[in-house]
């Protein structure tokens, strides 16, 4: 009996031991992937600085919980992967940003889209050479060309009177890289699409979009609908909407094993504030998100015409606009339809309904 017990106790030791190693090891094994993926985003210092020489001058936040996030999509060459769209001239643009409002307990989230084209005041900003520019009534695009994010965020406050709380900068290969992390994603085409300049050649019907599809579908002008930048806008935020629809009805943000590549694709192209610049802060971000129905993750531009001196170039239709951006500013409900005006009267609805999308619509019916 006592050699019994003894070889018992060996056992038992044995596999305690085992099981040790085995916890060790998946708890390095998950240190070295927070550490890979929290090296992966780049923290935006000099921009952070920039903007808290302006403090002052800069809107207060009205809404305590409500967050406001700047997404930027950069048209820069440089980088592997991107020089394939164009000669990397040293100079990055804002092709897409969008103004993500986060309502306090997260019951909505709401994306307006910002023209590029759109003819605002662009405040005085530093250059990459040090220098300073002078502050100019210009197209919105032009701050990112001038002075980077921090010009962007200073000049989307200005406009809108909203604070941004955090920024993040994407370029073409985080785009691709995020849908192809997500195994593609669904869309319906009424005509097939040939386009040279976008790389594209689709059919007509149901089609899944790697990566590479997908990025020229969403900057696509020549072959779909009417070439204008409000075509295209409508179609990215379309795309959009599918894209969070597809992570949340696969359960990619519950799923570790999903999870992985697409934080993977997430952060490796990804620069942000240093108050996102790190796993922990980009997941306290997701998990907020998670859990908002898709009904309510809506999409729309803001009402905004052709420039009255140019029409390739777009203003704000007022007081439209005004109204939209006072919503987000008090955290106070929008309502979105395909159907809808740029903006409501102001006596005809207590929550005025923009023209837009929500993630729960589908082309594909």
């Amino acid at each position: 009996m006592g050699l019994i017990r003894r070889r018992r106790r060996r056992w038992v030791r044995g596999v305690g031991a085992g099981v040790g190693v085995v916890v060790l090891g998946a708890v390095g094994a998950g240190w070295v992937v927070y550490v890979k993926l929290d090296g992966n985003i780049t923290p935006d210092e000099a921009a952070a600085a920039e903007l808290a020489r302006y403090e002052k001058e800069r809107p207060t936040s009205l809404v305590k919980g409500a967050r406001n996030i700047l997404v930027i999509g950069s048209d820069s060459r440089a980088g592997a992967g991107n020089r394939r769209y164009g000669r990397d001239s040293g100079t990055e643009r804002s092709d897409t940003t969008i103004l993500l409002h986060l309502a306090a307990g997260r019951r909505s989230a709401t994306a307006v889209s910002i023209p590029r084209d759109l003819m605002v005041d662009v405040p005085g900003c530093r250059r990459t050479d040090g220098t300073r520019s002078e502050p100019m009534f210009a197209m919105f695009n032009y701050a990112f060309e001038i002075g980077g994010t921090a010009c962007t965020v200073r000049t989307v406050e200005k406009l809108t009177g909203v604070r941004i709380d955090h920024h993040m900068v994407v370029d073409f290969r985080g785009f691709k890289d995020m849908v192809d992390a997500v195994g593609g994603v669904e869309v319906c085409l009424k005509n097939p699409i040939r386009d040279k300049d976008a790389r594209l050649r689709l059919p007509a019907g149901r089609v899944t979009l790697n990566g590479e599809q997908a990025l020229g579908y969403v900057r696509a002008r020549k072959s779909l609908g009417n070439g204008s930048d409000t075509d295209r806008m409508d179609r990215q935020q379309r795309f959009l909407g599918a894209l969070v629809n597809k992570v949340q009805s696969n359960d990619v943000l519950l799923n570790p094993v999903r999870l992985y590549p697409v934080l993977d694709a997430a952060t490796s192209s990804l620069t942000t504030d240093p108050g996102l610049a790190s796993l922990r802060g980009l997941y306290q971000l997701v998990r907020g998100v998670r859990d908002i129905p898709t009904e309510r993750v809506q999409f729309l531009t803001v009402p905004r015409e052709s420039y009255v001196y140019n029409a390739n170039r777009d203003q704000l239709i007022e007081p439209e606009a005004e109204r939209l951006f006072q919503r987000l500013r008090t955290d106070t409900p929008v309502e979105v339809s395909q159907k809808g005006r740029s903006g409501a009267r102001a006596d005809s609805s207590p929550a005025p309904t923009f023209r837009g999308n929500t993630a729960a619509q589908n082309d594909c019916g």
